[in-house]
């Protein structure tokens, strides 16, 4: 505390009338009378004894009455007042926001662990897993700490918050291993699954038409699960009608999964029947919007490879837009046929033992992690970046945003968030994940980029965006695919982003975004699955949606 002019002048009075004793008795006199002598000799070691004891209590008393920092530094002090005032202030106003975002985090918390008035009171927090529950009450318990880092920061006592805590419970760094957030564990060996054993003269003609890449990938694994319950070899599409899968999928690792051949390319089926390429019957999933949700343009593709067929029948009646729920009794009964080669027309949409198809690892018995994966050149690629640029701790976006706002405000509730909303979402998982870096998959522009770059902040720290350089002869960890003419081809370059994802310690994706789904199921099939993976700003509703047409 400052101290006023008229107490310092009052305790430099005391100094001076304490010391005033001390030259009286350097003043005696010398009397030649013996006893005089004597008596002035002891009067004067009385007053040293005196003087001795006195002077340092004085001292000491001073010492703790006066603030002596202040009493020599009062001009140093002034000056720099209202700096302080002004840190103490946006230290009040940080932890006021802070405690904002505490009471709607909390309010979250509370809503979704509500039940209607019907349902039993025993199961209140059925509705909430119990380790986001977990996760949740952890985060807002790392939030208080922030509010109180924030009011303490004025004072700088910041290190003493963190020191006070790690002595009052060695448990709290990470709240005991809850603080990271931890894989999901599933019981790969308890799933259900279907033997794959074709027949070696059957043959199943995968037709996938709609969509990306991603949404051709899911229609593929769909035609694994069709092929395995008809006991037939799948033909993977060729490149001239479809995507070129070879270069982004391990097609051999198929077969090595299964110990047979279950899968070949167009051009080894076309080797194989020697030319004589016939499709005996073309049976379409869908009937509507039209058959096989084929346009005439795929048809005369497959024609031009020499592929014959006869005309495209309809297996029920079922529109795209409402698949209806299909078990594999319908499968079994509706596509079992005698034929050597049949085709089935495009599945992508299809609805067909759901919870089956979807479970870790997928419906087929297999000794592999998963079936379909990355080719060996884009996972070790994968590698060497993170390797590189990440490590072994990082979050992956996937920031769906070109042609995303139309498609998501056509929805009940749009999944297109303004960037700064989105940008609070992240601050969020970053803080819960503890990683230092985003890995950034996206077809946003850089004016969008630019921005949510700007408003990654964390504790006062800056969250960098990593995004995949453009291509540097000095750095080798695309060396794999440059040397092999690979480098820069579309598909690959979308593979590699996905596998970059899902080797994540966190991923945030995109709600209805197939790409997003893929990289999900490559990260429930390989273990890397995290119980904070989410969808971008998960349950929460754009802050500002634009009109529609």
């Amino acid at each position: 505390m400052e101290r006023k002019d008229d107490e310092e002048d009052d305790d430099q009075e005391n100094l001076v009338a304490q010391s005033e004793p001390m030259r009286a008795a350097f003043q005696m006199e010398n009397v030649n009378d013996e006893r005089v002598n004597t008596r002035g000799f002891n009067f004067s070691f009385n007053k040293w004894c005196i003087l001795a004891i006195v002077v340092p209590v004085v001292i000491i008393t001073f010492y703790l009455t006066t603030d002596v920092d202040n009493l020599f530094r009062i001009e140093v002090m002034n000056g720099n007042y209202d700096v302080s005032v002004n840190s103490m202030r946006e230290s009040e106003l940080q932890a006021l926001y802070l405690l904002r975002q505490q009471e709607l985090g909390l309010s979250k918390l509370w809503s979704s662990t509500l039940l209607d008035n019907s349902s039993d009171s025993t199961h209140a927090f059925s509705s909430v897993p119990f380790e986001e529950l977990k996760l949740d009450l952890l985060s807002q318990i790392s939030l208080n700490k922030q509010i109180q880092q924030a009011l303490l920061s004025s004072h700088q006592l910041g290190n003493l918050l963190n020191a006070s805590d790690n002595a009052t419970d060695t448990s709290v760094d990470g709240y005991g291993g809850l603080r990271r957030c931890r894989k999901v564990e599933y019981r790969l060996s308890g799933r259900r699954t279907i033997e794959w054993k074709p027949k070696s003269d059957k043959y199943l003609f995968a037709i996938c038409a709609s969509g990306q890449m991603s949404n051709h990938l899911i229609c593929l694994e769909k035609h694994m699960f069709f092929a395995a319950l008809l006991n037939r070899i799948l033909i993977i599409p060729s490149s001239k009608v479809d995507y070129e899968f070879r270069r982004v999928l391990d097609i051999g690792h198929i077969n090595k999964c299964l110990e047979r051949t279950v899968v070949v390319t167009f051009e080894e089926f076309a080797k194989s029947r020697k030319g004589h390429m016939h499709i005996d019957k073309f049976i379409c999933y869908f009937s509507k919007p039209q058959p096989c949700f084929l346009d005439d343009e795929h048809v005369k593709k497959l024609k031009s490879l020499g592929v014959s067929m006869n005309k495209l029948e309809a297996a029920w009646d079922e529109d795209v837009k409402n698949p209806k729920p299909r078990t594999v009794q319908d499968i079994m009964t509706k596509f079992s046929l005698d034929d050597d080669v049949i085709a089935i027309g495009d599945v992508f949409f299809a609805n067909v033992e759901k919870k089956w198809v979807m479970q870790p690892g997928g419906p087929i018995s297999h000794k592999c992690k998963t079936l379909v994966e990355p080719s060996r050149l884009i996972l070790l690629t994968a590698q060497r970046f993170i390797q590189t640029f990440l490590g072994g701790n990082f979050i992956a976006l996937h920031f769906r945003r070109h042609g995303f706002l139309k498609f998501c405000n056509a929805k009940n509730s749009s999944c297109f968030y303004p960037v700064p909303q989105a940008a609070d979402c992240i601050n969020r998982a970053v803080e819960r994940s503890t990683a230092p870096v985003v890995y950034l998959s996206t077809d946003a522009a850089e004016s969008e980029t630019g921005l949510l770059q700007l408003l990654l902040v964390v504790n006062g720290k800056k969250v960098p965006l990593v995004r995949r350089p453009t291509r540097n002869s000095n750095e080798k960890w695309d060396a794999l695919l440059y040397r092999r003419g690979l480098e820069g081809d579309r598909q690959v370059e979308a593979m590699l982003d996905k596998t970059i994802c899902a080797m994540s310690d966190l991923f945030i994706g995109s709600m209805g975004s197939t790409f997003t789904e893929d990289i999900l199921r490559l990260r429930k099939d390989w273990g890397s699955a995290s119980h904070c993976d989410e969808y971008l700003c998960q349950g929460e509703v754009p802050n500002f949606i634009a009109d529609d047409e």
